[in-house]
């Protein structure tokens, strides 16, 4: 079995509110030494046993399906189970 992890973030051209909102939050923390903070989305997928290019089906998912290329971009890891 395989599993995949599709990171996913916005493009360092994009404006980040929930990353700026967070940032403006750490203060009240007393965290004061930290220059931004992006925000994303981690997916986790598990391939069958018998699943065959899983790299590839795991980029189309990506690409297709769970990032915005115009606005997102995405990194894929395979772990082996």
């Amino acid at each position: 079995m395989a599993r995949v992890v599709v990171d996913v973030m916005l493009k360092s051209e994009i404006l980040d509110p929930q990353g700026e909102a967070v940032l403006g939050a750490l203060p009240r923390l007393g965290v004061t030494e930290v220059a931004s903070v992006r925000i994303g989305k981690r997916v986790e997928i598990e391939f069958d046993e018998n699943a065959q290019n899983v790299e590839e089906q795991s980029r189309v998912i990506a690409d297709q399906l769970l990032a915005n290329p115009v606005i997102e971009s995405f990194a894929i890891s395979i772990e082996a189970a």
